[in-house]
């Protein structure tokens, strides 16, 4: 979906588009989802200032213009946070995210494009969702999966849940692997992260196994011979993160793994956690193999889960020792 030059939006929406593409170096499914909650927000804004009695999936913004943004004041966005809400029935996440969407909105009108004198979001106090502990697999849970994964006869697939578990990567990272991006030399592979950031993902021996063994039924498919993806599809293209989504939903379920929310996402979180649970590693280096820009989104996983907990209170030295003083002593 490309909105960036829409007849269906004002000028000033195409051109924050445009700008988040260029210049902020935002994903598609990224903008994409600013653009519905924006889109959704104008045409509340609208209705509410020319009263046209439609549905709001029925307006057309495109005759917005830059005196009707301007009107917007604080009160339009609770007001419209409060219809997401009691009309929509958005969750505190869901609503939370338009919010995000309407900050960058009215920064860029403000500080970008100079159409507004002041920014309406900059004294918007709302409470930030409650972040919960990510789902993860266990150490037995993964071995189960990659032995599933094994015994499915596909090289491809026991490569691709590999590399999820081994390397935390994001699976538009995976999905956009070339076979040229890989080192063997060094045993590292690079991958193109968020905003287009390139980093150097460290290969361990299951994953330069996996990968080799794989590649030798990879390199001998003349049928692919032009395609320079490391991961294929049956039409010999690359292997689309949807295909790839089927794949771990598929093996997880042969793995009886499946209605615990894993998804290829919960697997970067498996990672994260097992390594820093088994490997020792510290929070930044967590940050640097996982690409993250801002420590504070590597923490939530250095979580411990309740075995864990339980058996390091068990540990304490002290853990067996007793009172010798039965009730009758008491003072």
């Amino acid at each position: 979906m490309n909105n960036y030059n829409s007849p269906e939006n004002p000028e000033f929406l195409n051109n924050y588009l445009v700008h988040m593409k260029i210049v902020k170096l935002l994903a598609q499914r990224t903008i994409e989802e600013y653009y519905t909650d924006i889109r959704l927000f104008l045409r509340y804004i609208y209705e509410n200032q020319y009263n046209t009695g439609k549905n709001l999936e029925d307006i057309d913004i495109r005759d917005m213009t830059v005196s009707d943004i301007r009107k917007i004041s604080i009160t339009d966005i609770y007001n419209f946070i409060f219809y997401t809400s009691d009309e929509r029935g958005n969750k505190d996440r869901a609503r939370y995210r338009k919010i995000s969407s309407l900050r960058s909105f009215f920064k860029y009108l403000e500080k970008v494009a100079h159409i507004i004198e002041s920014d309406p979001t900059k004294d918007l106090d709302v409470p930030v969702p409650k972040t919960g502990l990510p789902k993860f697999l266990s150490l037995k849970e993964s071995l189960k999966l990659l032995e599933t994964a094994d015994n499915a006869d596909s090289k491809r697939d026991y490569c691709i849940i590999t590399l999820f578990l081994n390397c935390g990567m994001r699976l538009s990272e995976l999905v956009g692997i070339n076979i040229r991006d890989i080192d063997f030399t060094e045993n590292r592979l690079k991958v193109l992260g968020k905003r287009s950031k390139e980093r150097m993902v460290y290969l361990n021996p299951a994953c330069i196994d996996a990968l080799q063994k794989y590649l030798v039924i990879r390199n001998n498919n003349p049928k692919a011979a032009s395609e320079p993806a490391l991961f294929i599809s049956n039409q010999n293209r690359r292997i689309s993160k949807r295909r790839v989504q089927q794949i771990v939903e598929d093996t997880l379920q042969k793995a009886e793994l499946d209605g615990k929310g894993i998804t290829t996402h919960k697997l970067r979180h498996t990672a994260a956690t097992l390594m820093y649970q088994y490997g020792d590693a510290d929070v930044l280096t967590l940050k640097e193999l996982l690409g993250h820009s801002s420590i504070s989104t590597t923490e939530i996983y250095t979580h411990l889960n309740d075995e864990n907990v339980r058996n390091a209170v068990e540990s304490n030295p002290l853990a067996r020792i007793k009172s010798d003083n039965s009730d009758d002593n008491k003072d």
